[in-house]
């Protein structure tokens, strides 16, 4: 009996294929063997005996090092979680089975794309429209060996560079410790939590990352997040956003490349985590944010001056359950959070049952109004609101002498569906009106279609506003066309429909510089033709019925679908630290 393994020998072999694995005996060596249908056939050999170092060898390649038994435990974790996979794990469920999830523009990109001159296509550039379009998503630089959920993957930044009527386009990812730490060692050393653990192999491939931080080659304080969710310009600097970690300072460059400066914590004010949907006053420059948790409090605010100096931390205790919180909206008077039916349950990983977060069917939503400028969560006042799960907001604003706050957000229905089935997700977009006086929370439909990533005149943020642009749900986040709405009337005014096998993403809204009305502007995004397998970069008059193309930019590669953007006008570029 082989009490540890202390050496393997992975390389190939020439066995007969066979459905099941098999194992042979060789005095002090044990051989397994087993050969997938159409896969390469792989060997372990391991003998009892302690030597100071280990050998690896596959195809003919042998590497010696002395690194210890951590070392010797990943390529064997690596080796059992590929070849075993078929046999001894449960079938995935398309939602976190990379071979389903990373297929068509969902897939990665392989490498990195410095700048490079793009062709207008169709129109003409606005030669006053100078600035950088930068859009996040996630693209996993190597394939996953576990679960792999859509929302996950280490971000990467897609920049275009608009000037006078000029186009440079960048692909980079976010230097996250992450992503350095394995792009080093050559091989994924975090295991993807989101998409939850199914067997042993899940948590073996967690007690090993455990171990790695026992033995000091990884440090938590350095975070191990994905900074793929979001991009945002507060207090002079540029950030890519994710809300398991802090937020990465960034910098554009002007030949239109993307620098990573560095993890930002705000002078070690901001712990471990915080939303990727900060909300930035325009006329302050006040930014706030909060950071959702597993233990309570579940839920914390705080307000980042226009400096970069952050304020306290005003800990919410009134929320019970540990909601999973993804965005959040700011009023002139009042903080709105939207309680969904979404909770985490980190006990499910210990026990393999899956996703950590999960709706919880009989929880009644509720929405929460703190006070904009308050220093503890006392006066927090939590309305019911049954039915409504919002998890992004276009939107809020306060009237009637602030004694009635209007809300607009899309209301993901059948949220039980949102981590598994997303395409069985119907996003209403709503109007919702809190009455402070008499607490009711009363919601009108603005739309029948599938709403969701939209935008407004971000200079109209926690003020009243007539106009957002939304995308057109596909399957989120890929949007099949956009919509205007007309948030006083309460109807759709404006649409553009891609067309057959072409998809967009988040509309972002671009104001002119010399705009006088709200929707004076722009509508651009990065679009892609599954026909052709060619993406572009395309600007929309925000303001014309059928929100006609202004002009179309041919990319030099395609862009995956992906998350949320933001266009940085030349001026801001300028003041980023």
């Amino acid at each position: 009996m082989i009490s540890s393994i202390t050496s393997f020998n992975y390389k190939t072999t020439t066995p007969t294929p066979s459905n099941s694995p098999t194992f042979s005996f060789h005095g002090n060596i044990v051989q397994y063997c087993y050969m997938p249908k159409k896969k390469m056939p792989l060997s372990l050999f391991a003998s009892p005996k302690a030597p100071s170092f280990f050998t690896i060898t596959r195809a003919g390649n042998t590497k010696s090092s002395g690194k210890g038994a951590l070392e010797l435990l990943e390529p064997f974790l690596s080796f059992f979680s590929t070849s075993m996979f078929n046999f001894i794990n449960p079938p995935l469920h398309p939602s976190v089975d990379p071979n389903h999830v990373l297929t068509g523009n969902f897939a990665p990109v392989d490498s990195e794309l410095p700048p490079t001159g793009c062709p207008v296509v169709e129109g003409e550039l606005p030669q006053s429209l100078n600035g950088t379009y930068i859009r996040n998503g996630p693209n996993p630089p190597r394939h996953p060996h576990g679960p792999h959920h859509l929302f996950e993957g280490d971000g990467m930044l897609h920049a275009i560079k608009l000037s006078d009527g000029q186009a440079t386009f960048c692909s980079r990812y976010v230097k996250t410790y992450k992503y350095d730490l394995e792009n080093n060692h050559g091989f994924p050393i975090f295991p993807n939590i989101l998409s939850g653990f199914y067997s042993v192999m899940d948590l073996s491939r967690c007690a090993i990352a455990m171990c790695r931080v026992l033995k000091g080659q990884i440090d938590p304080k350095k975070g191990f997040g994905l900074a793929n969710s979001s991009v945002s310009l507060f207090a002079n600097n540029l950030f890519a956003l994710g809300e398991s970690d802090l937020p990465y300072a960034i910098r554009l460059t002007e030949d239109g490349d993307i620098e990573t400066i560095g993890r930002h914590d705000f002078d070690g004010k901001v712990f471990i985590n915080m939303t990727a949907h900060p909300k930035v006053d325009p006329e302050t420059g006040e930014a706030f944010a909060f950071r959702c948790s597993p233990i309570p409090p579940y839920i914390t605010f705080f307000c980042i001056d226009k400096k970069g100096s952050k304020q306290e931390d005003v800990p919410i205790f009134s929320m019970v359950n540990p909601t999973f919180v993804h965005d959040f909206s700011v009023t002139k008077q009042y903080i709105v959070f939207s309680e969904s039916q979404l909770e985490i349950n980190p006990l499910k990983l210990l026990m393999c049952k899956g996703m950590p977060v999960m709706a919880e069917p009989d929880k009644v939503p509720r929405i929460g109004v703190l006070p904009r400028h308050a220093s503890m969560a006392t006066g927090i006042r939590w309305l019911e609101a049954a039915g409504f799960n919002a998890m992004h907001v276009i939107n809020a604003w306060g009237e009637e002498d602030n004694e009635e706050i209007i809300l607009v957000a899309p209301n993901a229905i059948s949220i039980e569906n949102l981590f598994q089935n997303i395409e069985k997700v119907h996003f209403s977009l709503e109007k919702v009106r809190i009455n402070l006086r008499n607490g009711s929370v009363t919601r009108t439909t603005l739309s029948e279609k599938n709403l969701e990533l939209g935008s407004i005149n971000p200079s109209y943020m926690g003020k009243k506003n007539r106009y957002g642009y939304m995308g057109v749900g596909e399957m989120i986040p890929k949007m099949s066309g956009v919509v205007k709405i007309d948030l006083e009337l309460e109807c759709e005014v404006s649409r553009r429909v891609y067309g057959d096998g072409c998809f967009g993403g988040e509309p972002m809204f671009v104001a002119k510089d010399a705009a006088v009305e709200e929707d004076d502007g722009y509508i651009v995004t990065y679009m892609h033709d599954e026909n052709n397998g060619v993406s572009s970069f395309v600007v929309m008059d925000a303001k014309s019925q059928t929100l006609d193309v202004v002009a179309e930019v041919k990319l030099p590669r395609r862009v995956p679908y992906g998350f949320h953007g933001l266009f940085v006008k030349d001026g801001d570029i300028r003041k980023i630290k």
